[in-house]
């Protein structure tokens, strides 16, 4: 009987203390690391989404570039930063769901080290060549793949687009090289150069080259089409019904966070994904935000691992061997 009073008094202190840490949480500024170069969507979502957190919390929001490895580097320093709120990761597939697949070896697991807080966004991902790309559609595209592998580029290896990508080659029976870019911007510049073939990008970097007619889009991934390209085929109205792929971004932080802070930052970021701004510019580049709590940012994410890690296994795609 002691040693259980002794555990429950144990618990109803930590719990007490959580408590007490979200009541004075924050006092001082936060630090949101992003596992990609500046530019890119996350880079553009995280300070946005940022300085709307930081304004509501009363403490400055420091976005913190660590590119490399497929945010294996952003992921790690954040796994073993302190519990205390202060850290944030920027979130993605790659992070939370492929890595685990991709690499025998992790300095972190998803799984168990990190907590999420909640949802950015869902990105369509779309594919674009150059305007004077003889190709006119996806059907002549895979065609002439058979006869020349075209390239394409992605803002990473082993990034969501990347993965997609390789998804859609194996769906459709498209041959295509990777060529990884550091950042979306950068396989865009390129794609314009004349560099690379082809281009697998999120609505946040493509929609103004899209729209603006300085690329010639293919296809988009999802499953319905984009309200903002609502010309452009999803590849299932192609006849490719489980060819379906999207970038997603979240929040997340050490697992050992207190419960009571990582409500507070809940709270935070959904005000800041509301922010009119915020959602003035989801409607520019058409993506898809949901108001989740922690718990269904987290059953989502089950859900995810459930569909890729066994695919990515499939495709027998590793970036350690």
């Amino acid at each position: 009987m002691l040693g259980r009073r002794t555990l429950l008094t144990g618990i109803g202190g930590a719990a007490l203390a959580g408590m007490a840490r979200a009541q004075t949480f924050p006092d001082r500024p936060l630090r949101w690391v992003v596992g990609y170069p500046p530019g890119g969507a996350s880079d553009v979502f995280a300070r946005l989404i940022g300085g709307h957190i930081g304004t509501r919390l009363g403490q400055t929001m420091v976005v913190e570039n660590r590119p490399g490895g497929g945010a294996v580097v952003a992921s790690e320093a954040v796994a073993r930063s302190a519990p205390d709120g202060y850290t944030l990761l920027h979130v993605d597939n790659g992070i939370l769901v492929y890595n685990p697949a991709l690499y025998s070896r992790l300095p972190y697991d998803p799984d168990r080290d990190f907590r999420g807080v909640g949802f950015i966004g869902r990105f369509p991902l779309f594919l674009v060549v150059r305007p004077d790309n003889p190709v006119k559609d996806f059907a002549e595209f895979v065609a002439q793949s058979k006869t020349r592998a075209p390239n394409y580029g992605t803002p990473a290896v082993a990034s969501p687009h990347h993965l997609a990508m390789e998804m859609v080659k194996r769906r459709t029976g498209l041959e295509a090289t990777h060529v990884p870019y550091r950042g979306g911007p950068a396989a865009m510049q390129d794609l314009l150069a004349g560099n690379v073939e082809s281009v697998v990008i999120d609505c946040a970097s493509g929609i103004p080259f899209i729209t603006s007619g300085r690329v010639k889009t293919l296809c988009v991934f999802s499953e319905a089409r984009s309200a903002r390209a609502p010309d452009v085929p999803t590849l299932r109205e192609l006849g490719h019904a489980n060819a379906v792929a999207y970038g997603w971004q979240g929040m997340s932080v050490p697992a050992a966070t207190p419960a009571p802070v990582v409500a507070k930052l809940a709270e935070a970021l959904a005000a800041g994904v509301g922010a009119d701004d915020v959602q003035a510019r989801y409607r520019d580049l058409g993506i898809e935000s949901a108001p989740w709590s922690p718990q269904e940012f987290a059953d989502f994410v089950r859900r995810e691992n459930a569909e890729w890690r066994p695919l990515i296994r499939e495709l027998g795609i590793r970036l350690d061997s």
